[in-house]
Order: C-alpha cells, then structure tokens, then sequence
C-alpha cells in the first residue's frame, strides 16, 4: 500500500488516479475499490476522502475544470498586455489569447475531456431517476466553469480598458454553451482547424458584448 502522505496530498494523488481510471474506461468503471486498486491504496483510506462515488464525482468534475483553467491563466498570463492595441480591438486580442490558450489541453486530452460530458451526464440521469443530490453534480460542474469564466471575462476587460453591455454572467453562459458544442464537435470529427476558426468567431462575437 501507498506511503502515509499529508490528506490534501493524499486527495489530490486520489483525484489524479480517479481522472486516469475513469478517462480510460469511463465512469462506470469508476467505484472506489478500483480506485483504491489503482492507487495503491486500502479502501478505508479511499473512504476517508471520499464517502461514495457521487462525492468522488463532484471533485472530480471541478479538478478537471480547474486544470483546464490552470493552462488557460498560463496562456494568458503570457499574453497579458496587447502591444499597441486598446479597446475592443485589445478585448479581443486578450480573449483569444485565452481561448486559444485552452486548445493544446484539448487536444492532448480528448478522453479527459470527454469525461467531462459523461459525469455531466451521469448526473442527469441520476437526477432524473429521483436522485437530486447525485443530480447535483452536473449543477456544480456548471457553479464551478461559470465563476472561473465570469473571473476570465472580467479580467479581460478590465486590462483592455472596456464595459461589458451585457451583464457578464450572461456572457459567460454563452461562451460555455458555444465551446461545450465546439469541444463535443471537435471530439467526433477530430478537425483542429475548423474548431480554430469557430474559437476565433466566438472571439468576435463575445466582443461584440463590449464598449
């Protein structure tokens, strides 16, 4: 069995199991037994952090979102400052630095990212078999991606110098909507460059939402 490690250390080698296990063969096959068999661990010690799998589930659901956030800041933080331009000319320089930003995780990921659609899916399904707490999970996943994209949003245009005319918690829900279609597309047909151009449309669209 794995060494004694500090519990949020122990969480997080948990969570990265749980994300490899359930990439590879879905989240059926994600329980805790397998979990605990895949990192080396007892299955009290899988308990301890997670009490059944919905919990797995939920911080699973926003792990996987923030590391995606995580490459998205980097490529953003690289590209921070739009040389020469202000405005919403500079709004969307900033935007799609940070959108496109996001499309190398993709790409390295697929089933990660496919993962994503089938805890939000199992979910639902749980919900709607009479189970509003599992049903929860898809609600959280969603709490989770709207602030980190709210954060995104404002920090854009604050460093571009621009309002936001619609309230940007309705920009932010587009913007999901749009690259949750886009990725699941992108997931079928594998076509890089036309999921590219779709990114650079969405950026203009968003813009469009500015002053």
């Amino acid at each position: 069995m794995g060494k004694k490690l500090p519990a949020d250390q122990r969480r997080a080698q948990l969570l990265e199991a749980a994300l490899t296990l359930a990439a590879e063969q879905g989240v059926a096959a994600l329980t805790l037994r397998p979990l605990a068999a895949a990192a080396g661990v007892s299955l009290g010690v899988v308990h301890y952090h997670f009490t059944d799998k919905d919990t797995l589930l939920t911080h699973l659901g926003q792990t996987q979102i923030l590391q995606v956030n995580e490459g998205m800041r980097a490529a953003f933080g690289q590209h921070s400052e739009p040389v020469g331009l202000t405005g919403i000319p500079a709004l969307e320089d900033l935007l799609r630095a940070g959108i496109r930003g996001l499309w190398p995780i993709i790409e390295a990921t697929p089933t990660r990212q496919l993962l994503t659609y089938e805890i939000t899916a199992h979910a639902l399904r749980q919900r709607a078999a009479g189970n509003p707490a599992a049903g929860a999970i898809a609600e959280q996943q969603y709490r989770t991606m709207d602030a980190e994209t709210v954060a995104f949003l404002i920090l854009c245009a604050n460093r571009a110098g621009v309002a936001w005319t619609t309230p940007v918690d309705q920009v932010a829900r587009f913007a999901l909507t749009c690259m949750n279609g886009l990725v699941l597309r992108w997931l079928v047909d594998r076509d890089s460059d036309a999921a590219l151009t779709a990114l650079d449309d969405l950026v203009q669209i968003l813009a469009t939402k500015a002053r």
